[in-house]
């Protein structure tokens, strides 16, 4: 048997291995890149554009700040907390310029879920958007932070929009609720600062943390994976090996004229390597989308640039759909949809190609590795309902509860080894011990497939399986199904206990159609599944509770069945 059947079925062109990579840092790739592409621009936000060398520049600035005046000494933790900005990126590229451990932190936590994250990382700075510093200020005596550095939307915009934009957000949309932060410094007094002193490159090395990025805390406690030097550039050059061969005729990708609109925010895995790190790599220009929520000034950014790809999760792509004027788009420049961080539904790949003309390519991966695991061919015609293949330098079993790798086809635990498999969890080796092994494998805790060509088809969650009756059912074949229905703009399905059968399948949807009952949504499931997995309820809300990038948390909605049980009673 063929240990690794996938590479046979790579598109020609992709190797099978990562050769040993060039650099010795993600600084002196950042330089590398520069020295090709100075004049390009590199990010751009709100209509102001940064080239590689004005990015290289203010990144540096910063960790001059960073490193000579707030003398942080290698390896100290730095906490970035605010959406898609110019600054953003200036923030990642400075800290690990100094030195320093990025630790990526979402602007929308509460103040326990803040406090917590400043904990356990021991960050004492923290780089942050001035709407959220209210909440950052109710937590920070209990916490190890001594450094705080503020920024406004508008901070790096061109002159005098800066101004408009700063003052629209503070005092006509009152974004910035009061707060009191004793020795803060405004982020362009950090530039300013910094710009006083000739930067000088540090020596690194490849195996030096980079990131310390948190998991989604959607199955338990919020772990923090190590992500090395290594890690993230690796996985970056597997991630652009593969987006560079195998497009269909006529989209070939070309360094240094790609686009890549990015609405998944750079504090998410996803986002910071397939989007920033790989489109770096070539030379593109990285697209921030703020605000991504606001799905019609979405469009309208969309209708401005000549967009090349386009990364998102299922609910993004499935609310563009759906959202007038997204129709009227040129998609003609469209050389890549990128479907991650959750399970793309038949339904609105379907809904996507028919609009677009673009295939939405399904990939896989995880906070753990980098995160790309599996990305389907980009020359396929339709999606298949995989995650696609393992990419270069890339092992995936599937395996028993026993640890016994199983025969093709058949259902298991998805394990995972590769150079961008994290270091480990962030002072947790108890945690550590429980999901990466002696050799090197990662036990991902989802439930998975593969092939005979090495295919990998996602079943599940394994922690989110639900028992009826003796029988495993997995909730995304069930949302799957109900997303199908016309009437159904989208759905999340749960177990909840049941005295009848131990567990029972509930669904939450919204809908399309306002007539859409429950009695048609079930009789529908009956035709399309058995009856063990038709669910047992349909309840019907306005929204979804999601993660930051879109994920439809599943604890969220047990806890609104909790509620909606307790007022019937």
């Amino acid at each position: 048997m063929n240990e690794k059947p996938w590479i046979q079925h790579y598109p020609p062109g992709i190797p099978a291995e990562i050769q040993e990579l060039p650099w010795t840092s993600i600084p002196d790739f950042f330089a590398s890149v520069v020295a090709k592409f100075a004049d390009r621009p590199a990010v751009a936000n709100m209509g102001t554009q940064l080239t590689y060398t004005r990015l290289e520049q203010e990144s540096s600035c910063l960790a001059n700040y960073l490193r000579e005046d707030l003398q942080l000494a290698s390896g100290s933790r730095v906490a970035i907390m605010m959406p898609n900005l110019l600054q953003h990126a200036v923030a990642i590229l400075g800290i690990l310029k100094a030195g320093l451990i990025v630790v990526n932190i979402n602007p929308l936590y509460s103040a326990r879920e803040l406090s917590h994250q400043l904990n356990d990382s021991g960050s004492k700075t923290i780089i942050i958007l001035d709407s959220f510093c209210h909440v950052l200020a109710s937590v920070l005596p209990n916490t190890p932070v001594k450094n705080v550095v503020v920024t406004s939307v508008g901070d790096l915009l061109d002159f005098p929009k800066s101004l408009v934009v700063n003052l629209t957000v503070k005092y006509i949309r009152r974004m910035v609720p009061a707060f009191t932060i004793r020795q803060s410094v405004s982020f362009k007094t950090a530039l300013s600062r910094g710009r006083e002193v000739r930067y000088r490159p540090l020596p690194g090395t490849l195996n030096d943390t980079a990131v310390l990025q948190y998991t989604g805390g959607t199955t338990g406690v919020c772990k923090s994976a190590v992500l090395s030097h290594r890690n993230l550039l690796t996985n970056m050059m597997q991630a652009t090996e593969w987006i560079s061969h195998g497009t269909p005729p006529g989209k070939s990708i070309v360094p240094g004229q790609e686009i890549v609109v990015t609405a998944l925010p750079l504090y998410h895995i996803f986002s910071l390597t397939a989007s920033f790190l790989t489109f770096i790599n070539l030379g593109g220009l990285v697209y921030l989308i703020t605000n991504p929520r606001d799905l019609k000034g979405f469009i309208k950014e969309l209708d401005r640039v000549p967009f090349t790809c386009l990364p998102g999760v299922n609910t993004l792509f499935n609310h563009l759909i759906h959202t007038p004027g997204f129709t009227n788009l040129d998609f003609s420049t469209l050389k890549i949809s990128l479907g991650g961080g959750m399970a793309v539904q038949q339904s609105v790949a379907d809904q996507w190609k028919k609009l677009t003309g673009s295939t939405l390519i399904e990939a896989y991966g995880l906070t753990e590795t980098s995160p790309a695991v599996c990305i389907n061919p980009l020359n396929i015609d339709r999606h298949n309902g995989s995650v696609g293949l393992p990419i270069s330098s890339t092992e995936c079993t599937i395996r028993d509860d026993d640890g016994n790798t199983v025969t093709s086809d058949k259902v298991g635990e998805l394990w995972v080894r590769g150079p961008q498999v994290m270091q480990q969890y962030w002072n947790r080796p108890d945690e550590t011990k429980k999901v990466l092994t002696a050799d090197g494998w990662l036990k991902t805790g989802d439930i998975a497939r593969m092939d005979g060509k090495g295919y990998v088809y996602l079943v599940d969650r394994k922690k989110d399986m639900i028992i009826v009756s003796g029988f495993n059912v997995f909730p995304n074949e069930i949302e799957s199904v109900i997303s199908s229905y016309p009437g159904v703009m989208e759905c999340g399905v749960i177990g909840v206990d049941d005295e009848e059968c131990g567990e029972a399948v509930t669904a939450f949807v919204v809908k399309k159609d306002p007539a859409l009952e429950e009695h048609q949504l079930l009789a529908y499931c009956r035709q399309q599944l058995t009856a063990y997995k038709v669910p047992k309820s349909v309840n019907f809300v306005e929204d979804l509770p999601k993660s930051n990038v879109g994920k439809i948390l599943r604890r969220e909605l047990r806890t609104l069945h909790r509620g909606l049980s307790s007022q019937a009673r």
